[in-house]
């Protein structure tokens, strides 16, 4: 009963606060429970983004305080609205003010007395968002609630946080807050906001919020040129909801490890903010704030929206909270009720609801907004200081202290027997230390200096995927220049249109991010003990996995450069002899499927050579893609090298030896019920090649007959899991909900793939001549299929090898490929993979059944973190099996992960095409 009064006193109180006034612009201000009919977070209630853009509009026409802008388009075409809230005298200089911000950030041509009159003349901008998650309703709510308080009080404090600050404010993905809403609001009596029927963003989910060093979803690319091109906020608040057990929210400080390559200010700044978000908590009553070791979040992981900001000197701040529009329950849990450091205000267990949880982010958004106003110039200034620092760094001999490093020195000290010494006499032994040359010898080698810049050659055989590489970095803020013409760097010649990136900007951090190796700290339960698993992923060096070629410069990084304004344009392709019987294309472009797909596609004929050959005084490597010149061929050829970039080379002959002839393909791609994020990824990844592709369910899949529908089977991660091969059980990971509780349209989605009933039908599809990919976890159908495989990561007795034994978390990984195989056409030798616990192989010998990728080292880590590598070695990760009439093949690690390593895609295109290609011996 208590609580429900509770409740009434917090609704009466809202409506209080949501009385109508007038603005200086003479208009009324609407408040929401006028234009909705209830008050923001009410019970059972949830608006959509159409609802929520249609009032912002009406606060903004209203109000000349707030500015709606346009910030581009999202997944599905909706116009991706952010909302301008400062006061009337800072919305005319608005142009001003993200004038200083920039640059203050970028830091360049200033000295510290003009920077800090620019921080004493500029304001404070601030971000908060929310909806990222669009099924972490609070905060795209609550976003709603602020902007109607912040054009509506006229009390000291907003007046004051008008004055001083800009608040940018806006929900991250629309797409999905309109499907979230209208999906509960359809029954809110009985429906779960988290149980949807599919994708709350088109293609990813919840990967909205690990997409943002790669910008590879619109909405991520508009929220990266506000945070890094256009605005530059000092602060960025990203609201999202998995509060912890027995607690209201996670706020930080956030645990161990810390990354190593960004500013200390960055942390401290995160300190600063979060100690202000806890002690108002703590004054306005509000318990139940945890921090810290209460939850997985750390700063070390650079892919989600708030991670990304500590990289470009900003201050990124996370909460994590709990509570849902149906009536929910903060749980007893009685550890959770003794104070302590990590959480020093306990909340009692009671009936939690809606519009609690919107207040709790309300205060959150404003003591984020109370600090930044009080240490506006410090935040403004500090942005400064931090990317001075970074420039110098990268113009300079510079040394960055990893764990390697710190274990280096350790075995030199080890090695050497050395002892700790006194280093001031009369010492009370906490002055003792070891000797410093060890210090100097090690730590600050010249062998391991940090580069000053990176040079990607223009020479490169996949220049577009390179290119594509630049683009990532320019979305992301990073200045990158082109050569006009060919130079010399540290005894290297580079041909003109070489790429160049330079360390001494003010967001080094992010540079060093994308080219050089995440050496992940060793992190432990306790001495001995299992690890922790990071939060997210530990290692992801995307010029790695993007199969990106590219040299470190340690001297310096001038030459006949120019600044690429806007993007890196696209090359001009050429079809040269154009009257030759055929023309060569390079299978070791990913762009060259395009091609493929379009050819085939008006008809053309498309072959994979199995030999490699010398032609036009050149070398050709064996895979290497041939089309015959027909009739209607050139101008195609010619559409895709204006278009794409594509180089055609004619031959005076066709080519002798034999080929695989290419045929159009029916690709089936697996989803499930509520939407797969890996086929999510995977299905925006075929469009990108411009891919034909059906997205097939499981009952589809158990219904039969697949020969007559599909040529090829996509089973990305997650389709099969280990314990369906091994047990032969039916897979059981989410809740399948009663059919005539969810609308017609989705019930064919329901299913899963089971021993029972998919099995015998993918085996007959095999048979008949079709293909499998098994991605990931899926690869594991070879066990399903009597394949001469067993697991690798397994001791002596048959068990899985121990976390304390073997452990290797999201990494980037090298494997070794045997590029005559169609699988791997156009692959180089040694790969980096991305890698994340997935399965390793052991092969018998047996006809049909080939290894194409492989670990064949003791140490595979090329970036992240992983224990007991060497158990690795020999193990198989890519497998290439007949089975039937029918081609299976078994990938295991993660070629397609959220449409970054684009220098393992092959692996995918090549095997939707090799299933079904006619060998011929040639005579084209």
């Amino acid at each position: 009963m208590q609580n429900k009064k509770s409740h009434r006193r917090l609704v009466l109180s809202a409506m209080l606060v949501a009385l109508p006034l007038v603005t200086a612009c003479g208009r009324a201000i609407v408040t929401p429970e006028e234009h909705f009919g209830h008050i923001v977070g009410a019970d059972y209630t949830l608006l959509s983004y159409t609802q929520m853009i249609d009032y912002w509009q009406l606060l903004a026409d209203a109000s000349d305080r707030m500015t709606l802008v346009d910030i581009g388009q999202t997944a599905e075409g909706q116009t991706h609205w952010m909302a301008v809230i400062t006061a009337r005298e800072n919305q005319r200089r608005l142009d001003r003010y993200k004038d200083i911000s920039r640059r203050l950030a970028l830091a360049e041509g200033l000295t510290d007395e003009e920077a800090r009159e620019l921080a004493q003349n500029g304001k404070a901008i601030v971000w908060a968002n929310g909806g990222t998650h669009s099924s972490e309703i609070v905060n795209h709510q609550a976003v709603i609630e602020l902007a109607y308080q912040m054009v509506s009080r006229d009390d000291p404090e907003v007046l004051r946080f008008l004055d001083d600050v800009i608040l940018l404010t806006l929900v991250t993905n629309p797409d999905g807050m309109n499907l979230v809403s209208d999906w509960y609001m359809a029954d809110p009596e009985n429906r779960n906001p988290w149980q949807l029927p599919e994708l709350f963003h088109k293609y990813i989910g919840g990967d909205t919020n690990r997409d943002h060093y790669m910008s590879n979803q619109p909405e991520t690319e508009n929220i990266n040129r506000v945070l890094y091109r256009e605005w530059f906020p000092q602060i960025v608040y990203d609201q999202h909801q998995t509060g912890p057990q027995g607690a209201v929210l996670f706020v930080p400080p956030f645990r161990d490890p810390f990354n190593y390559d960004y500013d200390p200010l960055v942390i401290k700044g995160i300190d600063l903010v979060s100690a202000a978000i806890h002690s108002r908590f703590a004054a306005e009553g509000k318990p139940g704030a945890a921090t810290r070791e209460m939850a997985s979040y750390s700063t070390w992981w650079e892919g989600c929206l708030r991670c990304n900001t500590y990289f470009h000197n900003a201050i990124g701040i996370l909460t994590e909270i709990n509570g849902s529009p149906t009536p929910m329950e903060i749980m007893f849990i009685p550890d959770n009720q003794l104070a302590r450091n990590d959480l020093a205000y306990p909340v009692p267990p009671q009936e939690w609801h809606f519009r609690q949880a919107i207040d709790y982010i309300l205060s959150a958004d404003f003591a984020t907004l109370d600090v930044a106003s009080k240490h506006r110039e410090d935040f403004l200034f500090n942005r400064y200081l931090m990317g001075k620092r970074s420039i110098e760094k990268g113009s300079r001999d510079n040394w960055t202290t990893t764990p390697d490093r710190v274990a280096a020195v350790k075995a030199a000290i080890a090695r050497d027997g050395a002892e700790m010494v006194s280093l001031a006499s009369g010492g009370s032994g906490r002055d003792r230390g070891y000797p410093t040359e060890y210090y100097q010898e090690v730590l600050r080698d010249p062998a391991h200096r940090d580069a000053r810049g990176y040079i990607i050659p223009s020479d490169q055989v996949d220049l577009l995927t390179a290119t594509k590489f630049v683009n990532v970095l320019i979305k992301s803020g990073i200045a990158v220049h082109r050569a006009t013409d060919s130079f010399e760097m540290e005894g290297k010649a580079y041909p003109e249109g070489s790429y160049v990136v330079k360390a001494a900007q003010a967001f080094r951090p992010h540079i060093r991010s994308m080219f050089e190796p995440q050496d992940h700290p060793d992190d432990f339960e306790y001495p001995g003990g299992p690890p922790k698993p990071p939060y997210d992923t530990a290692g992801w060096t995307v010029a790695y996995s993007m199969g990106v070629e590219f040299d470190r410069v340690f001297e310096g990084c001038d030459g006949p450069f120019e600044l690429i304004e806007g993007f890196a344009g696209s090359f001009a392709g050429a079809v040269t002899n154009a009257d030759a019987p055929g023309f060569l294309l390079s299978h070791q472009v990913n762009d060259a499927f395009i091609a493929i797909n379009r050819l085939l596609a008006a008809g053309e004929e498309v072959y994979w050579l199995r030999n490699p050959i010398e032609a036009e005084g050149k070398s050709y490597p064996v895979g290497t893609i041939y089309i015959p010149n027909a009739d209607s061929t050139l101008p195609r050829l010619t559409e895709v090298a204006e278009e794409i970039g594509l180089s055609f080379v004619g031959v005076a002959s066709p080519p002798t030896g034999a080929a695989y002839r290419l045929n159009p393909v029916r690709i089936g791609l697996w989803d499930e019920y509520g939407g797969s994020r890996t086929s999510g990824w995977t299905r925006w990844l075929l469009e990108q090649f411009e891919f034909p592709f059906e997205v097939v369910y499981p009952q589809t899949l158990d219904a039969g007959n697949l020969i007559e529908q599909f040529d090829v089977l996509i089973l990305e991660s997650g389709a099969v899991s280990p314990d369906l091969d091994r047990a032969g059980a039916a897979r059981r990971r989410t809740p399948q909900p009663d059919p005539q509780a969810i609308p017609e349209r989705y019930r064919e989605r329901l299913g899963e793939i089971t021993s029972e009933r998919t099995m015998p039908q993918l085996r007959r599809f095999l048979n008949a001549g079709g293909s499998i990919v098994g991605i990931g976890s899926s690869a594991t159908l070879g066990y399903r299929f009597n394949l001469p495989i067993a697991d690798a990561l397994v001791d002596r007795a048959g068990r899985p090898l121990p976390m304390e034994e073997y452990w290797a978390p999201g990494s980037i990984h090298q494997i070794r490929v045997d590029n005559t195989n169609p699988l791997a056409y156009g692959l180089p030798e040694y790969l980096d993979v991305y890698f994340d616990k997935n399965p390793v192989f052991r092969i018998t010998p047996r006809r049909g059944v080939r290894r194409v990728g492989w670990f064949d080292s003791d140490e595979t880590l090329r970036s992240g973190w992983a224990l007991g590598e060497q158990h690795h070695r020999g193990g198989v990760t890519v497998i290439d099996a007949d089975v039937g009439n029918g081609k299976l093949f078994l990938i295991s690690p993660l070629v397609t992960f959220r449409g970054q390593p684009h220098g393992s895609f092959k692996f995918l295109f090549n095997g939707i095409y090799y299933g079904g290609a006619e060998s011929v011996a040639g005579g084209f």
